[in-house]
């Protein structure tokens, strides 16, 4: 399953969940393992956006094109 399939079916889950007529510890366990989830798939992004990035992209800096003046 794809990463952004599955980011929309966690965000359905959290918007219904609270309605699902859980009692409160489940809803809060559920809660804690949705937002694990949450955090795995967000890193999982963040290493794909790294490896997309060129290699010297960290290293650039700002410099002026300004002539020498000569």
């Amino acid at each position: 399953m794809r990463k952004e399939r599955s980011l929309l079916i966690i965000g359905i889950w959290v918007a219904i969940l609270p309605f699902l007529g859980f009692p409160s510890s489940w809803r809060s366990f559920m809660f804690i393992i949705t937002g694990l989830a949450l955090v795995y798939l967000s890193y999982m992004f963040y290493q794909e956006y790294r490896a997309r990035m060129p290699k010297d992209a960290d290293n650039k800096t700002f410099t002026d094109n300004i002539g020498t003046g000569e």
